[in-house]
């Protein structure tokens, strides 16, 4: 029934655009894919009547993309990049095309405040864990294409670089990588606040110590350790949510939420990416940190306590996209690390939003 749901769901958004209001996200395809999930799929559809008023219409296309360089990162040309993928995953293997473009958006992984990757990483998740539809893999379409279309890199980051770690570390990322909590202690904060994320991203370079952050968190050069810095990084962010989440509490979501993504992606992707795949990751989690979080942390919140399933459930009945959206990435945190703290960072978020 759920799988039912979900197709049913994308049907109703794939008439609409994956910006609104000019640049603001699409939500609806993420929430949704997360609220089935977790079994909440009988909630889709009234979530949905409400969501669906705020949408602009499917954007239309200009001129076909023939020269892809040229196109990416233009959001006129959002019509255009739609149109592409819709053809190029009728015409192959939805894991073909995923091998083939991840390498070419991952370094523009800033793209519509990192939620292009976001909406590709919940569109991987659908295809993978359950049966291939013509709703899903047009879902991985509509969101290759709107990173495509808001392709932006975060200034400095190279996630084709990074000879890494030979080693991996032992136990569960709950346990504290001390890498990862000092990358994360180490970033530092732009001063000037104003703005939308594309203003702060150009002022992260004049940050001095930019260059020594985005480096700080080296990948791993196996496959193995990759995955296990992208769960640490995850966690490592989770946790950070609690210390800094109430200085903007939608934005610093992304901290989290992005480099689950890309883990919750990295199955379906050649083992030779995984690498980049992790530095990129970190440079968007530094980068939303840099940008967003205050320099001094809160004290610790006082969150209700509650097994996954609550803490998802009391996601749902809150309804904002962004807190479903966290409840989702704590609860495959907390998979990993069996560390209950990370749960805390979802009703954290609702008491904020």
């Amino acid at each position: 029934m759920g799988e039912e749901i979900l197709d049913e769901a994308y049907r109703r958004l794939h008439r609409t655009g994956p910006e609104y209001e000019g640049w603001l996200s699409n939500h609806g395809p993420m929430a949704v894919e997360a609220l089935v999930r977790h079994g909440h799929g009988r909630a889709v559809h009234r979530w949905l009547d409400a969501y669906l008023g705020r949408l602009d219409e499917l954007p239309r296309g200009l001129r076909p993309v023939e020269d892809w360089r040229e196109a990416l990162g233009d959001p006129k040309r959002a019509g255009d990049w739609l149109a592409h993928f819709d053809r190029e995953l009728r015409e192959r293997p939805w894991r073909e095309v995923l091998g083939t473009w991840w390498p070419r958006l991952l370094p523009g992984i800033a793209a519509g405040a990192t939620h292009g990757v976001i909406r590709v990483g919940h569109a991987v998740r659908a295809l993978r864990e359950a049966r291939e539809s013509p709703e899903r893999l047009a879902e991985l379409g509509q969101a290759l294409g709107y990173w495509a279309a808001r392709w932006q890199p975060v200034p400095g980051a190279d996630p084709s670089t990074g000879a890494g770690r030979a080693a991996t570390p032992t136990g569960a990322p709950g346990d504290g990588d001390p890498r990862v909590a000092s990358a994360l202690a180490g970033l530092p904060r732009i001063a000037d606040r104003s703005g939308g994320i594309r203003d702060r991203l150009g002022r992260l370079p004049a940050l001095p110590d930019w260059p020594a952050a985005l480096a700080a968190l080296p990948p791993a050069s196996t496959p193995a350790g990759a995955g296990w810095d992208l769960a640490a990084l995850v966690h490592g962010a989770s946790l950070d949510y609690l210390r800094f989440g109430h200085a903007e509490p939608v934005m610093l979501v992304h901290a989290v939420t992005a480099p689950t993504a890309v883990l919750r992606t990295l199955p379906a992707l050649d083992p030779a990416l995984w690498a980049p795949s992790v530095a990129a990751a970190w440079s968007a989690t530094a980068a939303v940190t840099a940008m967003y979080a205050p320099v001094r942390p809160a004290a610790p919140p006082a969150v209700a306590a509650g097994d996954p399933a609550e803490v998802f459930a009391r996601a749902a009945r809150h309804g904002d996209a962004h807190v479903v959206k966290l409840a989702d990435a704590v609860l495959e945190a907390h998979a990993a690390s069996g560390d209950d703290r990370v749960l805390a960072a979802a009703g954290y978020a609702g008491q904020l939003i």
